[in-house]
């Protein structure tokens, strides 16, 4: 085998020799450096024919990403070293390995494929050296920065700092960093690759400026980290030997250990940034505030509301809808509607949690209104839903509110200023996910202080009230969490802005056998238990409690019927208390006897006897109740009322729910003047105008005088003068009203009706009309006449109730007068009346 010549350093000269060769896998080799190398199976052969041919070797990086597959050549960088086998053995870790020193960059060539080991051609490149002012000027900021970098870096000695600065070739200069740890691999590979010195010098430079950037500013971070907390610990121990000397003087700063108690409260509250910044800001004005400064105490109160506050404190649980359905189920008997809506948004709310969505916009929860009349269970659905989400649940009266402070807070510069309501829920629920229940969103008041209604439109918009900033704290809050819920009893009431943000629930009131159920299951109990009475101490019979829905409450939910209820049940708390007394006077009266008469101790009942002897039930039947209760306050005021011609009955509705109201019409000889009373408001006379004109034009149809109207005066009366009344569905009642007095003939007093009506005797839609029938079927009315288009809206009415109601759509006002009208004579009455099923639409 041929031997390996003396590698020569001469540019001038490009012999091409040949040497075996070492693969570097992921390392560099540099000239005029040192470096141990394990060795593998695939370089032994090399290295053992590199010792017995003197001791010289090829050093070629491989390619990270080469194919195994390919030739040996391309696997390898085209740029290598030949090095000088200093040592050979094993190296301190055990394996076989080599100490080289590099010598010179080479350019590979062609490989020997007549050898069993890798060797390769390879073309010497030594370094071309000329001394010139720029080049001196480089090495001078290299050997600079170098001398820089390896100051700030921790564990160098000062004899690699004199090395460094000893080197005097460039080449050798610029070789000597590629060790340095802060080099990747591939930017070692591009200071191999580059010859020129120059450039190569410039890349180290830059190299070098770049981690010294790095490292002043991990010096500087470092510094400010260790004095941060050399002055914090060093105020401690000021702060103890302060408190120490103190309370050894009997000057004991209270001050100061409730400041260390705030600091503590505000690193336990998990502040967001921002307000952990004004924290900390507000901390350090408060250590410089005199304590019997004003400002002290507003500082120090605005800090403790910060601290508790729960920033990131929530307390809901998973969902289950199973028990959704059954807390919905247990709290409330009915309102089908409402609880399908209800688990729907909990079924929505599970799945996103499901997936992993419930956060972001996604997350946020929907604003939802209860819309109904008083006593229909909207209050109870929050504590409900609270309690099925395992929340707090907070409620928030709005009625009567009108100073929009009260809402949003007031700002710290007001003496005496907190936070306003909401932020004050907030933290007396301690949580930031709790149910909140705005009650009666339409009392809301406005007057010069402000528009709390405005207020509440970023409390209430799921894109603007997670950053909710009261102007107390002057700070956002998260109120995306909370789930908010609002009732009202009349939706109009409400500024069309906020209606806008919510979703709206509506409830309707209850009908007859929905009252007694829920009287049954709920308000019976939780009356015997206010009272202090005993489930088997009283019996309600169904009867008597039918009595008290019908005859002495007159409303859509059933909160008078309980006021009842718990009036009855007084009456029996005194009754039982009177024979408890009269029982006991007695029993002392027959001990005293038997004292004196010892014969009839034998047969006296002992004491223990008396206690186990069953207690008296009473029974409450009708005549209980109106012994309890006094007169019957409410009849079926239809049947007794319509017993002349003129008088209609009609619908309404209120915010109490649905009632029937009669309006009368009488016609008196005189001019043409029209009269209208009972306090109507504008829209109702209009409709009286309209119903007029348009009973004048049908004077021929229903067999009216043609002079009549010109020779009598009209006065339309609607009873219950104290009440504004005001609206178009009283159209068609006070139409058919002026031509029942027209005509003579009576209106059935079984009939109900409502709908607005046009000059050509069309019949419009109106709203309402769920509350407006179950108000008529409570008043004992059995047909309801209703404009067509209103048909859809009973699509959810109660199927018990309407059976028991004829529903009559019309689209004219002849069809009305039609079938509100009595015939002229009773027998064609009865066969009209025989004609209509019950239960059905007749039309």
């Amino acid at each position: 085998m041929q031997e390996p010549t003396e590698i020569t350093t001469d540019p001038s000269q490009d012999q091409i020799q040949s040497l075996p060769l070492v693969v570097l896998e992921s390392a560099v080799v540099f000239p005029h450096t040192v470096i141990s190398l394990t060795l593998d199976e695939h370089n032994v052969a090399a290295v053992e024919v590199a010792l017995k041919q003197g001791r010289q070797i090829l050093l070629a990086p491989k390619r990270p990403d080469a194919d195994t597959e390919a030739p040996l050549s391309e696997q390898l960088f085209p740029v290598a070293v030949v090095g000088r086998i200093e040592q050979s053995g094993v190296l301190p870790g055990g394996a076989s390995g080599i100490i080289v020193r590099g010598l010179v960059r080479v350019e590979l060539g062609v490989q020997d494929a007549s050898t069993t080991y890798a060797r390769f051609a390879y073309t010497s490149r030594p370094d071309q050296v000329e001394r010139t002012p720029e080049l001196e000027a480089l090495m001078v900021e290299v050997r600079a920065v170098i001398d820089a970098v390896l100051e700030l870096r921790p564990g160098v000695t000062q004899e690699i700092r004199n090395f460094v600065r000893s080197i005097d070739d460039p080449g050798h200069l610029a070789d000597n960093t590629g060790y340095s740890p802060d080099y990747t691999f591939e930017e070692r590979l591009d200071l191999l690759q580059t010859f020129d010195l120059m450039e190569r010098l410039t890349k180290v430079r830059e190299l070098y400026h770049k981690q010294l950037a790095v490292l002043e500013i991990q010096s500087r971070l470092r510094q400010e980290v260790q004095e941060g907390s050399a002055r914090q610990q060093r105020e401690f121990y000021l702060r103890q030997q302060l408190r120490a000397i103190q309370k050894e003087l009997g000057e004991d700063d209270s001050e100061t250990a409730e400041l260390d108690d705030l600091r503590e409260k505000l690193a336990t509250a998990q502040l967001p940034d921002l307000a952990q910044k004004e924290a900390e800001r507000e901390l350090g004005r408060l250590r410089r505030i005199n304590g019997s400064s004003p400002e002290y105490q507003m500082v120090r109160t605005y800090l403790e509301w910060l601290a508790e506050l729960p920033w990131s404190k929530h307390s809901g649980k998973e969902v289950d809808i199973a028990l959704a359905r059954q807390v919905l189920d247990e709290d409330h008997y009915g309102l089908e509607t409402v609880k399908e809506r209800l688990l729907e948004y909990l079924a929505v709310r599970q799945r996103r949690a499901a997936l992993g969505e419930d956060s972001g916009r996604a997350g946020r929860e929907p604003i939802l209104a209860f819309v109904g009349p008083p006593g229909v269970g909207k209050t109870s659905l929050g504590q409900s839903i609270a309690r099925a989400l395992g929340r707090v649940f907070v409620r928030m009266s709005l009625g009567g509110v009108r100073d929009e402070a009260e809402l949003r807070g007031f700002r710290r510069t007001y003496i005496g200023s907190q936070p306003g309501r909401i932020i004050q829920e907030l933290r007396r629920a301690g949580s930031a996910d709790p149910v909140i229940m705005l009650d009666e969103i339409d009392k809301l008041g406005n007057d010069y202080r402000g528009d709390p209604a405005s207020a509440l439109l970023e409390v209430l918009d799921p894109e603007q009230n997670h950053t909710f900033t009261d102007h107390y704290l002057n700070l956002p809050f998260d109120l995306s969490k909370v789930l908010f819920l609002a009732t009202a009893n009349t939706w109009d009431a409400v500024p069309p802005p906020l209606r806008d943000r919510m979703e709206v629930i509506e409830l309707s009131g209850y009908i007859e056998d929905e009252k007694v159920r829920i009287t049954q299951t709920h308000l019976i109990p939780r009356q015997l238990r206010a009272n202090g009475l005993q489930s088997h101490e009283v019996v309600l019979e169904e009867e008597a409690l039918r009595t008290l829905i019908n005859g002495y409450t007159r409303e859509a939910g059933v909160r008078n019927l309980e006021r009842n209820i718990s009036g009855v049940l007084r009456k029996v708390v005194r009754k039982l208390a009177e024979e408890e007394g009269r029982a006991a006077k007695d029993a002392a009266q027959n001990s005293e006897e038997a004292q004196q008469t010892p014969e009839a101790q034998e047969v006296t009942p002992s004491s223990e006897d008396a206690q186990h002897a069953p207690e008296a039930q009473v029974v409450i039947d009708t005549a209980f109740v109106r012994d309890a209760l006094g007169r019957q306050r409410f009849y079926n005021e239809a049947q007794e009322r319509i017993d002349q011609p003129g008088v209609a009955t009609g619908m309404v509705w209120t915010a109490v729910g649905g009632d029937i109201i009669f309006v009368e019409a009488m016609a008196l000889e005189g001019n043409r003047e029209l009269r209208i009373t009972g306090q109507l408001g504008e829209v109702m006379r209009e409709s009286a105008e309209a119903a007029l004109t348009y009973v004048r034009s049908r004077a021929a149809t229903l067999g009216i005088d043609a002079k009549f109207f010109d020779q009598h005066a009209i006065h339309i009366h609607v009873p219950a003068g104290a009440v504004p009344k005001d609206g178009p569905s009283a159209g068609i009642t006070i139409a058919t009203a002026l031509a029942s007095a027209a005509t003579g003939r009576l209106v059935r007093d079984d009939v109900a009706m409502t709908g607005e009506i046009s000059l050509r005797g069309r019949v419009l839609p109106i709203g309402g009309i769920k509350e407006k029938a179950l108000g008529a079927h409570r008043a004992g009315i059995k047909t309801i006449i209703l404009p067509r288009r209103n048909l859809a809206d009973l699509d959810d009415f109660p199927a018990e109730v309407r059976t028991e109601l004829t529903f009559v759509p019309v689209d004219t006002l002849d069809e009305v007068l039609a079938m509100a009208l009595r015939p002229p004579t009773e027998a064609q009455f009865d066969q009209v009346v025989a004609a209509m099923p019950q239960g059905q639409l007749v039309g």
